[in-house]
C-alpha cells in the first residue's frame, strides 16, 4: 500500500479507479496523508508560489429549474425567497469589487429559465466593456453548445460546472429522472472545446458515496484536465430529502484537495465556503492542503442568506468583500498572501514534469 502512495507522488497519476480507491484508503494513515500533502504543497508553490488568488463572487439569481435532491434552491423548495438581480444591480456589485481591487468576477446562479442568451450576452459585454482587464467567470449550469459559444464570443473567460459525481448510479441517487450525467459531461467537454478555462468538481461525502465513486471522480478529472477544480464537503439543507444525512468529512476533503493538486498540478483550486462552514479554520486548512483560490462574496448583503445551497452557509466576516482585510490577515498568518490579479490558470495541456 505504501508503494501505491509513493507511485502516485512520483508519477502524479494512477491507472484506474480501483487504484484511486486504494489510494484513498491508504490516506487514512496520517503518515501517508502527510506525505501526499507535502507533495501537494510543493507543487502549488512551484507553480503559484505563496499566492492565493481572490475572486469576487456575485450570486445573482436563486431561481432554478432543476430538482437536485441535495440543493437548497432546487425547484421543489417552496420556502426559498427567490430573487434575481437586475443588470444594473450586478454592475453595481462589479463596480464595488473593482474599487476594492478585484480583477476576477464570478457570476453564479441557479439554472434560471429567464437567463436567455440575449440577456447574458448583453451582461457579459457590459462588464467587459466597463472592465476590459477583468476575468469573467460564469457558473450557471447546463446550456447548449451554441449558447456557450455565444457567451464565449461575448467575452466570458471561464466557466464553472461542477459535475458533483462521475458515477452514473450515484448520480441517479442525487438527481431526478429529468437530469442526466451524460449531459453534464457533454457540457464540460463543450466548454473545453470552446476555449473556456473550465472548472469541474464534486461534493465529498454526499449520500451513498464511497471511495469507489470518488475514484471515478478522479479518473474523470484526469481525463478532462479542467483548469479549475472545486470540491467541498456535502452539507445537508433542512428543506431537501437529505436533511437528516450527516455532513461530509473535512478531513477527507482535505486529503482529496492534496490528491487533486498532485493530479492536476497547475489547476486553480478554491478553498471553499463549505470548508469554512464546517470548521473555523477550514479555509486555512484547505490552503495548507494545496488550494490556491478564495472567493469572497460581492453579492448585496440582503440577498446573501437567500442563496442558501446548504444550511448555515457563511455569509459574513472573511467570507465577504467587506471582510477583505480580515481575510488577508488570516491568509498571511499561515504563510501565504492574497493576490488580486486575474490569476489565470497555467495551460495544463502543455504540462511537462
Amino acid at each position: 500500500m505504501a508503494d501505491l502512495v509513493e507511485h502516485f507522488v512520483r508519477n502524479h497519476k494512477l491507472e484506474n479507479k480501483e487504484e484511486y480507491r486504494r489510494l484513498l484508503k491508504c490516506l487514512e494513515d496520517e503518515e501517508a496523508s502527510a506525505h501526499v500533502r507535502a507533495e501537494a504543497v510543493r507543487l502549488r508553490k512551484k507553480y503559484y508560489g505563496e499566492d492565493v488568488y481572490i475572486r469576487g463572487l456575485i450570486e445573482f439569481t436563486n431561481y432554478c429549474r432543476n430538482g437536485c435532491y441535495y440543493c437548497g434552491i432546487n425547484r421543489e423548495n417552496r420556502e426559498v425567497i427567490r430573487y434575481r438581480l437586475t443588470q444594473s444591480e450586478i454592475m453595481t456589485c462589479c463596480e464595488k469589487g473593482w474599487k476594492l481591487g478585484f480583477r476576477t468576477f464570478v457570476f453564479q446562479g441557479g439554472e434560471d429559465p429567464c437567463l436567455t442568451d440575449e440577456w447574458l450576452v448583453e451582461l457579459v459585454r457590459s462588464v467587459k466593456e466597463a472592465y476590459p482587464e477583468c476575468a469573467l467567470t460564469l457558473s450557471i449550469g447546463e446550456r447548449t453548445f451554441e449558447s456557450y459559444e455565444r457567451l464565449r464570443r461575448a467575452g466570458a473567460d471561464r466557466y464553472l460546472l461542477r459535475h458533483e459525481t462521475a458515477d452514473e448510479v450515484h448520480y441517479r441517487r442525487l438527481h431526478p429522472a429529468d437530469m442526466n450525467l451524460s449531459v453534464r459531461k457533454r457540457c464540460l467537454w463543450d466548454l473545453k472545446n470552446l476555449g473556456f478555462q473550465t472548472g469541474a468538481g464534486f461534493m465529498v461525502g454526499s449520500p451513498g458515496q464511497s471511495y469507489e465513486e470518488l475514484g471515478e471522480d478522479l479518473v474523470f478529472l484526469e481525463e478532462l484536465k479542467p483548469e479549475m477544480v472545486g470540491i467541498g464537503p456535502f452539507i445537508p439543507h433542512r428543506n431537501t430529502r437529505f436533511a437528516g444525512e450527516a455532513a461530509g468529512s473535512v478531513e477527507l476533503t482535505l486529503r482529496l484537495l492534496s490528491v487533486i493538486r498532485i493530479l492536476l498540478p497547475k489547476a486553480l483550486i478554491p478553498a471553499t465556503t463549505a470548508l469554512g462552514t464546517l470548521g473555523p479554520d477550514g479555509r486555512e486548512r484547505g490552503i495548507g492542503a494545496g488550494a490556491n483560490v478564495v472567493m469572497p462574496n460581492l453579492s448585496p448583503k440582503k440577498k446573501r442568506e437567500q442563496y442558501s445551497l446548504y444550511d448555515n452557509k457563511l455569509s459574513e466576516g472573511a467570507e465577504t468583500a467587506e471582510g477583505l482585510e480580515a481575510l488577508a490577515q488570516r491568509v498571511e498568518a499561515i504563510g501565504y498572501h492574497l493576490n488580486m490579479d486575474r490569476g489565470d490558470a497555467i495551460a495544463i495541456r502543455k504540462l511537462t514534469i
